[in-house]
């Protein structure tokens, strides 16, 4: 497993225990299908919440958003269509959301920014 790996793997834990620290409850991590893979699946209140986690150990490359492409973002919605058609939900409030877990040495800091599409 490449460091990179790993790094977005911990980003993940560290985003989910985030959500769950601030009233989310996890549905689903991980989410793949054809169209794409869905990083977290989460409920805030009423509406069901998609999540794109991106993690950086540094901004040499930009900021870890950035690399939320137009492409990506493509992929990200044609995944979240299937999720809902495959668990009978078109009709949900649903929102996309993106998560930036930058680690600082041994600790991780985290930015979420909610409606990114």
């Amino acid at each position: 497993m490449y460091l990179s790996h790993i790094l977005g793997k911990q980003g993940e834990k560290e985003s989910e225990r985030y959500l769950r620290k601030n009233n989310y409850e996890i549905i689903e991590r991980n989410f793949n299908s054809k169209h794409g893979e869905i990083d977290i699946i989460a409920k805030e209140k009423n509406e069901m919440v998609f999540i794109e986690v991106k993690t950086r150990a540094n901004k040499k490359y930009g900021n870890p958003i950035d690399a939320i492409t137009n492409i990506k973002k493509n992929h990200l919605i044609n995944a979240i269509e299937y999720y809902l058609y495959k668990n009978n939900m078109e009709d949900a409030f649903i929102r996309i959301d993106a998560i930036e877990v930058y680690k600082n040495k041994e600790k991780f800091i985290i930015k979420h920014t909610k409606n990114i599409i």
